[in-house]
């Protein structure tokens, strides 16, 4: 059993870096960046515990959408022949990418075994074939090979997995949501790694002795008697749960008018934020976070909300500037784009 995620206590911004991935996976994937023991591992497993289960091709390996776009050769292959897919119900869940993966073992491969006693040739998948449709946790993500980490934040930003080996040429949807961690005294990320990641956050302890208290009281509780600790969360997981999908739902139908479209390019500017992710992955967070408050449009407060998420692990410090002065700027200039009391959502 799973610690529900509503009963997590604290970290605010590593939850709704979650939720926000969830409601548009076009976000991009959430960092964590701080120390150990702090419930990452716990909170991205509780949330995808949370999510109701999804339609899949049955019997598909790769979790193929019957109504998405992208589908594995086998099945485009089955409704070119049969004209439909049959479905299923699955639950979503957390697919661990070990330190030390090798790049067949995660994109697929030949599968030799059924080669020599058959002399076929078929693709055995790899970990992006289970991710799809998954959550994908990277934990120590600074720690794995700089060829990996491009292979895997590839087919998270084409959305699908293609693989030529040995005469076999396959392709597969590869459309997960991405959560790395890192502690970065154990190692930095490549700036160019860092920006392919759509939001970030840092998690420390919590210091706040009640709040702690909490937590152990929560977390004993739940040890104890699980089933009648879930029983009493299950309100509020339901109406959470119920959030999410009607944002979900509600998503396309968000607009952002060219006046906070303007708002938004002169923060990055202002910070000077290289490239044009930044501003794509403050537009998707704002339009997510609009949905999940069920708006209609985005105002000043949803990009003042996400403007921290999306640009914590894209400032630059300048030889010489002292340590944490990129998030006092970033915090100067937000400040300026604060909307007055009153105006949008709180």
């Amino acid at each position: 059993m799973i610690l529900p995620f509503t009963a997590v206590v604290g970290q605010e911004q590593m939850k709704l870096g979650l939720i926000l991935n969830v409601i548009d996976p076009a976000v991009g994937g959430l960092l964590i960046m701080g120390e150990k023991g702090t419930g990452k591992s716990t909170t991205v497993r509780a949330l995808a515990e949370l999510l109701p289960e999804i339609d899949v091709v049955a019997g598909c390996p790769f979790n193929c959408d019957p109504d998405g776009k992208v589908l594995c050769s086998a099945c485009a292959a089955e409704l070119a022949g049969s004209g439909t897919l049959r479905r299923e119900k699955k639950k979503m869940k957390v697919v661990e990418l070990p330190l030390g993966i090798t790049e067949d073992r995660l994109v697929g491969t030949l599968d030799i075994e059924h080669a020599l006693k058959r002399g076929e040739k078929r693709f055995d998948p790899g970990i992006l074939a289970d991710a799809n449709r998954n959550f994908l946790y990277v934990d120590e993500v600074n720690l794995l090979e700089d060829h990996i980490i491009d292979l895997l934040l590839d087919s998270a930003a084409m959305g699908k997995n293609v693989v030529e080996r040995e005469g076999i040429s396959f392709t597969h949807p590869a459309r997960f949501i991405l959560v790395g961690t890192m502690n970065p005294e154990e190692g930095e990320l490549r700036p160019q790694l860092l920006d392919r990641f759509g939001l970030s956050v840092t998690v420390l302890s919590i210091r706040e002795k009640e709040l702690r208290v909490t937590i152990l009281k929560r977390r004993s509780a739940f040890d104890l008697h699980p089933e009648s600790f879930l029983a009493d969360w299950q309100g509020e997981q339901d109406a959470l749960s119920g959030k999410i999908t009607d944002a979900v739902q509600r998503l396309s139908a968000v607009q952002i008018t060219d006046d906070l479209l303007d708002l938004l390019v002169g923060i990055t500017l202002a910070l000077d934020v290289d490239g044009h992710r930044s501003d794509i992955v403050m537009v998707k967070a704002a339009r997510a976070l609009a949905a999940l408050r069920s708006m209609n449009a985005v105002t000043r407060r949803e990009i003042a909300d996400v403007a921290p998420l999306a640009l914590n692990h894209r400032l630059r410090r300048l030889p010489f500037e002292d340590v944490g002065s990129e998030r006092r700027k970033m915090e100067e200039v937000l400040a300026q784009f604060q909307p007055p009391d009153g105006m949008g959502n709180p």
